[in-house]
């Protein structure tokens, strides 16, 4: 195959197969589970909704310590050092399995202080348990580092078809509400077994992996403000339906979970860009610093054009959307949907500007950025959700995310650089159009248009 004109971007096929791989496993994922998760929604209504909404946000909040905001280090010395993979992937998976033990301890120490029944603590404890299988999710970024996420997709289709199945089933036969409960924990054994089991095919045996203090120290050491970085981003991001629940009531819990289920889903296209992406930015640092910032402008302005596509239409659309997806009976969700789809045009460049961060080894402002925005949010929710109720914690959604994302780089002179990229991206999004991508996929195009005239 020829060299595409204009292009200089090494392996770019590589990339964007594995691009292929993810984008079509998350968008068979964002169908299935929209479609089951309103399925389930209608069935649970409102009220039990928001209760198991809250039980997942209580959960959430403390999630960042058993991940312990390690994934990005690890990619970036497996890719480095791709030799030391048994010993970089069995320390990565003991350092989770002790944080998962550490969520525990905090989940038992936090729910003291909560107004919850012996019953939601009990959910509570149930989604908790879940979490343990997540250590295995080190088998991702061995996969991610190699871009050959292919390997992973084939784990997860097996997880999403047992779980979709299973809902269905609970539906159906009218299940109580702790059975969707433990379907956390079976959802997250599934697919760290179907992870395992694709390990073990293609990569060798878990058996081979090995603990080594002193690359756990070196982890942890550049590591350490990301873990606080992701606590603090935990709580942001999920205090708001623990708040709502405390000053609105669990069925406003549930209106508010409905919305921003709608526009989770979209999580799935920075996240496979950016992992696929990455490797190769990295790699274009060390050979000239002029292209290196220019693809860093060029993946952030992608990220802000696919968001404002993704925002406009649902903004106008909500009350329709809400009404034909969930029915009249969660309308109060459609003000939330029309606010809460822009906080994507931050976190899509969250996704790409947090891998931006390890690359420069300043994980230290993420501590100071990240609570910043936790602050901001929960300061304008006791402000906003008492005048504007779900509304108003959307629009503190916004805010932080805002801050967490953009605003913040420009408090600090190492970052600064990476602020101005953002705002040139903002202000030419479309650039993106005539980077390396934009001509893969035009030569792309003129060949398959070749094929079908030949």
């Amino acid at each position: 195959m020829k060299p595409i004109p204009g292009i200089q971007f090494p392996g770019l096929k590589k990339h964007m197969t594995n691009i292929s791989w993810l984008l079509g496993y998350r968008l068979l994922n964002m169908i299935v589970t929209l479609a089951v998760g309103v399925y389930v929604a209608r069935y649970l209504g409102p009220e039990r909704l928001g209760f198991l909404s809250y039980a997942l946000s209580f959960v959430g909040l403390f999630t960042a310590l058993a991940t312990l905001g390690i994934d990005n280090i690890v990619i970036r010395e497996l890719v480095k050092t791709p030799d030391r993979k048994n010993i970089l992937l069995g320390t990565a998976f003991g350092i989770k399995a002790f944080g998962a033990v550490v969520m525990w301890a905090a989940i038992s120490f936090a729910i003291l202080f909560t107004r919850n029944d012996g019953h939601t603590n009990f959910i509570i404890f149930i989604i908790a348990s879940g979490v343990i299988f997540q250590s295995f999710d080190v088998i991702d970024l061995h996969y991610q580092a190699r871009v050959e996420s292919r390997y992973v997709v084939y784990a997860r289709l097996i997880q999403l078809s047992a779980t979709a199945v299973t809902k269905l089933i609970f539906v159906w036969i009218a299940a109580p509400l702790i059975w969707f409960a433990f379907l956390f924990v079976l959802e997250s054994a599934i697919h760290a077994i179907a992870l395992t089991a694709v390990y073990r095919r293609n990569s060798g045996a878990i058996s081979s992996w090995k603990w080594h203090s002193k690359t756990a120290g070196v982890i942890l050491k550049a590591a350490w403000p990301l873990i606080l970085a992701a606590v603090l981003h935990s709580c942001y991001m999920r205090i708001d339906q623990v708040m709502i629940k405390e000053i609105a009531g669990l069925a406003h819990v549930g209106y508010y979970s409905a919305a921003v289920k709608l526009c989770d889903v979209w999580a799935f296209v920075p996240m496979a860009i950016a992992s696929s992406l990455f490797p190769v930015i990295i790699n274009s640092k060390k050979e000239n610093q002029t292209v290196y910032h220019q693809r860093l402008q060029h993946l952030y302005g992608l990220m802000i054009c696919l968001a404002v596509v993704i925002a406009l239409p649902t903004t106008f659309l909500a009350p329709q959307v809400i009404r034909i997806l969930y029915g009249e009976a969660f309308m109060p969700a459609a003000g939330v949907l029309s606010i809460y789809i822009w906080t994507g045009m931050f976190t899509f460049l969250g996704v790409a500007n947090g891998r931006w961060i390890v690359v420069e080894n300043v994980q230290y402002i993420s501590v100071w950025k990240t609570a910043g925005a936790a602050i901001l949010n929960i300061a304008l929710n006791f402000v906003l959700i008492p005048r504007y109720g779900i509304n108003g914690a959307a629009v503190s959604s916004i805010a932080a995310v805002f801050f967490a994302f953009h605003l913040s780089f420009a408090l600090f002179k190492e970052t600064r650089i990476n602020f101005t990229l953002q705002n040139r991206a903002f202000m030419k999004p479309y650039l993106w159009l005539g980077s390396q991508y934009g001509l893969y996929f035009k030569a792309i195009s003129r060949s398959l248009t070749k094929r079908r005239e030949g």
